[in-house]
């Protein structure tokens, strides 16, 4: 334990964010630099606890107390090392995950918990800039050849693991850069894609293959991968987009997030001068609540709209955890992101009815009721409230109502997967497979399953903590054995 009165000297505290006018006129993270004696005091604040159960609610299973006490010791070094030892992306947690280890925080039953996530990304980032971070090459070549379909987190830290046993492992992507949501789903602002190249700089130097601008499934059949390969890890993610079937959704101006998103991530790649779809000028409504629809709201900030609605079917939620919710659960409460702090105007308890437009085809009008949320058999349903009817101007919207499972057309099918009942590639998701090193199986002999594509749509520690314990699994598979671990451990809930 590095201070012993560290959580009573020191409150919670983090990075202030830049000044909103001032970030707005770039694409830029968002967070000013952080003093190290700060990054000291809030590692310090941790208790150690006899029974941490940050671990537990990190679905990687982090040392969380070790790399806080050798933070506070400015033993750097050896804090990235502990750190590696479960993370393999931890630049990409630090920014991207929501940090279920700090809703389980021991310190959080009574007062604000560690920042957990902060110190992870100011350990990783610090070992970069010294040059901690080196490839890690394999000490034995096993000849079986891996192909990992997808370069999301979960193909990236199965195909990270894979090739560091010492398999050839070759990464397909059927977009034009390797990264799969984290390059063109992520704004800019919450994740710059450097973050993103170096890694993969990492890993092409420790012997692992990317093929992107192919598309598994056509470009290359099934038959084709099963013969070329020992073994198939899918990792595709749940990329079947829920839609909204009402009057009016073939009007010109309706988009899905990641129709839009996208395209403003290739502009700042390069790729386009301007974007083909944007909210400049426009009055523009985005449909969902969720960590996408924010991402929407911060691009169509940048891109400086008229005006941005975000609505959300459920109510508000608490600002504190109600007692239905209590510690270490998850707490549903309100929260604000950098894109909340920025403007726009957030809706809850709405639903939308119907989309009006003009003699050319063009979105005009969004009409919509305010509801009621209520429970039928276990699940929500939402009643109209009498007279809550109203009408929006809009341009632009944008549907942030997340996916509904896997592709099932293409290479799921011609390799015969089958698909559960939730819409995800079917899979021996018991947690005692995963811990007896089985888990991500399919149907199908030689093929794997990891990451959204099996669970459904989830976290981005989800997905690495799944593409670990596939490799684990593929490990096995191919040699008998395995010394990957797995993260996902008996103690861990059933994956559903």
């Amino acid at each position: 334990m590095g201070d012993v009165k560290g959580f009573l000297k020191h409150t919670r505290e983090l990075p202030e964010r830049r000044a909103v006018p001032v970030r707005l006129k770039d694409w830029k993270e968002v967070y000013e630099p952080f003093p190290i004696h700060k990054v000291r005091d809030q590692a310090g604040r941790c208790m150690d606890c006899g029974i941490p159960f940050c671990n537990n609610g990190c679905p990687l299973g982090n040392l969380i107390p070790d790399w806080n006490d050798l933070v506070y010791r400015d033993r750097w070094r050896d804090a990235i090392d502990r750190l590696h030892a479960t993370n393999n992306f931890p630049e990409f947690t630090g920014r991207l995950c929501p940090a279920p280890c700090e809703a389980a925080c021991v310190l959080g039953i009574n007062q604000p918990a560690v920042t957990i996530k902060q110190v992870e990304v100011e350990i990783i980032d610090r070992a970069w800039s010294e040059g901690w971070v080196a490839p890690v090459l394999p000490s034995t070549k096993t000849g079986k050849r891996v192909a990992v379909i997808g370069s999301g987190p979960a193909g990236l830290a199965a195909a990270q693991q894979l090739t560091r046993a010492g398999h050839e492992v070759v990464v397909f992507e059927r977009d034009d850069r390797i990264g799969g949501l984290l390059r063109y789903g992520i704004p800019e602002f919450k994740m710059e894609k450097r973050v993103l190249d170096r890694r993969i700089s990492q890993m092409e130097a420790e012997g692992t293959e990317f093929r992107a601008g192919v598309h598994a499934g056509a470009d290359l059949t099934g038959a084709q991968l099963r013969h070329e390969f020992d073994a198939l890890v899918l990792a595709g993610g749940a990329t079947v987009r829920r839609d909204l079937p009402i009057s009016g959704r073939e009007l010109n101006g309706i988009h899905q997030a990641m129709e839009y998103l996208p395209i403003a991530n290739r502009v700042q790649n390069g790729d386009l001068g301007a974007p083909t779809i944007t909210a400049e000028g426009k009055n523009v409504i985005i449909i969902g609540g969720g960590d996408t629809g924010a991402d929407c709201l911060g691009t169509a900030h940048r891109q400086k709209a008229a005006s941005v609605h975000q609505f959300e079917i459920r109510p508000r939620p608490p600002e504190a955890r109600p007692d239905a919710n209590p510690w270490p659960t998850w707490p549903m409460i309100y929260r604000v992101s950098s894109a909340h702090e920025e403007g726009g105007e957030r809706v809850f308890a709405v639903n939308t009815v119907e989309f009006v437009g003009d003699d050319a085809g063009n979105v005009k009008v969004l009409r919509a009721v305010e509801v009621e949320m209520a429970m039928q058999d276990g699940r929500p349903t939402f009643e109209p409230v009498a007279g809550g009817e109203f009408e929006l101007p809009c341009e632009l919207v944008l549907l942030a109502m997340g996916f509904t499972g896997a592709q099932r057309e293409g290479l799921v099918e011609q390799l015969g997967c089958e698909i559960d009942g939730r819409g995800n590639v079917a899979r021996n998701d018991e947690w005692q497979a995963y811990a007896a090193g089985s888990g991500g199986t399919t149907n199908v002999e030689g093929v794997f399953v990891s990451g959204d594509m099996g669970r459904g749509q989830s976290l981005i520690v989800w997905a690495i903590a799944e593409g670990r314990s596939c490799a684990a699994a593929v490990d096995r598979y191919l040699m008998g054995t395995t010394d990957l671990p797995s993260p996902l451990r008996p103690t861990d809930r059933p994956l559903n």
